[in-house]
């Protein structure tokens, strides 16, 4: 009987090995590939207004001077009892309060305390400040019973003062501050609601009308680089209403606002509005 040496079996186990790891193993099923991460959007870089901000705030603080430094002859008139004089002053006195509002306007109760109307006034509500002293100058054609209210006056004038530098003003407040001075203009100085004694209104339309054309003047630069468009038709438009605003000038001020007819007050609303629109637009500069 034949046997196969051991030799040759051997070498056919190592072959059927070999044989039987050649057989390829299915593939294992690939790794998704990682999801791409997008990096984060950058933030929107700020505007930096500050060298507008700063100029608009020492404007301000000139205002303010100048508004202190006139109601003291106001009040020298009041209380040396020169009627003439007192009326001849106060609504020139008036216009650095009326141009300054956006920041003024920010400190509480200064404001209603310097500037209420008697149509304002709350139940009970203390009424101080320039238009009581119109109603009695204009009404009662006297300075007597001004005294208290022109200290009162002068006080609040300085303490608004001391309040001007720790104001926070930023370039929101600006174009806000343009926008509601126009609509001052637009709701109370047309009617003639502002002044109603004195009829001096149109002292204060041009007044909010320069504290505005201040703002735009501050942002031309930035809004002549964004859209020169924008300061082209502004410009047009302020001219518009400043030279509407010289046919009305008296002197060395303005008529009373009962000489001006329905066709004048149309005309005036007219031009401010199709100012406000575009300038309620300086809100570019912000962007």
């Amino acid at each position: 009987m034949n046997r196969t040496p051991l030799s040759a079996l051997l070498l056919s186990a190592i072959a059927l090995s070999i044989a039987a790891c050649s057989k390829q193993a299915p593939e294992a099923p690939a790794a998704p590939a990682p999801a791409a991460v997008e990096a984060p959007a950058a933030a929107p870089v700020a505007v930096d207004l500050s060298a507008e901000t700063t100029a608009y705030k020492t404007w301000v603080e000139g205002q303010i001077d100048t508004l202190l430094a006139d109601t003291q002859k106001f009040v020298d008139a009041l209380k040396a009892g020169k009627v003439d004089e007192a009326k001849r002053l106060y609504a020139p006195t008036r216009m650095a309060y009326e141009r300054s509002e956006p920041i003024a306007e920010s400190f509480g109760d200064l404001d209603p305390r310097i500037d209420n109307r008697e149509a304002d006034l709350e139940k009970d509500e203390k009424w101080t400040g320039f238009h009581p002293i119109e109603k009695i100058l204009w009404t009662q054609n006297t300075t007597k019973g001004t005294e208290a209210l022109a200290d009162q006056l002068i006080n609040d004038i300085k303490e608004l003062r001391a309040k001007i530098p720790t104001a926070d003003v930023t370039g929101e407040l600006m174009v806000q501050g343009a926008v509601d001075l126009l609509n001052e203009v637009s709701t109370s100085k047309i009617t003639g609601e502002e002044e109603i004694f004195s009829h001096t209104d149109l002292y204060d339309f041009k007044a909010n009308i320069e504290g505005a054309e201040k703002i735009f003047e501050l942002f031309t630069p930035k809004l002549q680089a964004k859209q020169p468009e924008l300061v082209s038709e502004l410009t047009a438009k302020f001219q518009a209403v400043n030279e509407l605003l010289a046919q009305h000038k008296a002197g060395e001020g303005y008529k009373s606002y009962t000489a001006l007819t329905k066709d004048d007050t149309k005309a005036l609303a007219e031009a401010v509005n199709k100012l406000g629109e575009p300038l309620a637009q300086m809100g570019v500069i912000l962007k």
